[in-house]
């Protein structure tokens, strides 16, 4: 099998259609202005100048897959709301197919709101940040109707991405799925998840960060040896192709089945705006160049880039594939 070199493994990008199943937020951003303290409480006041409304979670995931060239296939939940209109809009203007994304009566959308303000001529910085959590099962109707959905658009697809913030999309019959297409190995399935990591067994790739690791093995990392047992337990136990464990400022480490374990420093400078949604970057980025055909070390080294870039922007943000060409040197 001949293997592609990185930019044109970037450029392979291209239209490939992977599936995202997981957990829709929406992330609001309130931008004003503070100049003074409330007589009411001390606290500043905010005077609102504009607000917006991001991906967030899967949608971010989405989002990101998109920019770097793929044609992503949702499949997710948001509610008859403001916040779930705002998300469909999302796609919609970014020409992704919302067929796969319910709108399910009663339910709202999860929304994390995060107001930035500063100065008039100053950078503006979070100041609060308001999360409206919405992790009630679905319905059992909707359950079927989402699970179609899914069979549907995984109909010609090239990998599987699961983005699980535990928003209650992936419970029941349709977390029950994602082990079915594991144990089928029908296609490549890549997994984030949130909160329960190790549950997630016999999938292609587990991207943990280093919390989230800690937690599943129930001890600190303390040291490279640490390091080294908690990547192999969790190869070992949750019966996967790899793990790809993110560190942050100490880049990433990558464990593969009988092979020694490979990692990689941060890319970029130090001077980090925001981490926010960097794991979703990651995520879309090395699912993307496993399912063009990379690999593992080359989807290692692109996704490390990717999160390097993504973390120099403020908020929820994507990294898009010129920006990756460039960062390799290749002509955008």
């Amino acid at each position: 099998m001949t293997f592609l070199n990185n930019l044109d493994l970037i450029r392979a990008f291209d239209g490939l259609p992977l599936v995202v199943l997981g957990d829709l937020v929406a992330d609001e951003y309130i931008h004003g202005i503070t100049s003074r303290i409330s007589r009411e409480a001390p606290v500043l006041i905010v005077a609102e100048r504009w607000r917006e409304v991001r991906c967030g979670a899967a949608a971010n995931v989405v989002a990101n897959l998109r920019a770097l060239g793929a044609r992503p296939r949702p499949v997710g939940l948001v509610g008859d709301d403001e916040s779930g209109r705002a998300l469909q809009k999302a796609f919609v203007d970014q020409g992704i197919d919302c067929d796969g994304v319910m709108v399910e009566a009663g339910r709202f959308t999860t929304t994390k709101t995060r107001v930035l303000a500063g100065g008039r001529h100053t950078v503006r910085q979070q100041m609060l940040r308001i999360d409206r959590l919405n992790s009630l099962p679905i319905a059992g109707s909707d359950q079927e109707l989402l699970l179609g959905r899914l069979a549907k658009a995984l109909e010609g697809a090239s990998a599987l991405v699961v983005s699980d913030y535990d928003e209650g999309v992936l419970d029941g019959p349709v977390l029950e799925r994602v082990f079915e297409l594991a144990h089928e190995a029908a296609l490549p399935i890549f997994v984030d998840s949130r909160f329960r990591i190790e549950t997630y067994r016999g999938v292609s790739t587990l991207t943990p960060n280093e919390p989230e690791l800690e937690r599943a093995w129930g001890q600190e990392i303390r040291s490279k040896s640490d390091l080294e047992k908690a990547g192999r337990w969790l190869l070992e136990n949750s019966d996967v192709g790899s793990v790809l464990l993110k560190r942050g400022r100490r880049g990433m480490c990558l464990f593969e089945r009988e092979l020694p374990t490979v990692a990689v420093p941060a890319f970029g400078s130090e001077e980090v705006a925001d981490v926010t949604g960097a794991g979703d970057t990651v995520l879309a980025t090395w699912s993307l160049a496993r399912a063009a055909g990379g690999k593992a070390e080359q989807a290692l080294e692109l996704a490390n880039i990717a999160g390097g870039l993504q973390v120099t922007k403020v908020g929820t943000a994507v990294v898009k594939q010129e920006e990756l060409l460039s960062a390799h040197g290749g002509q955008v």
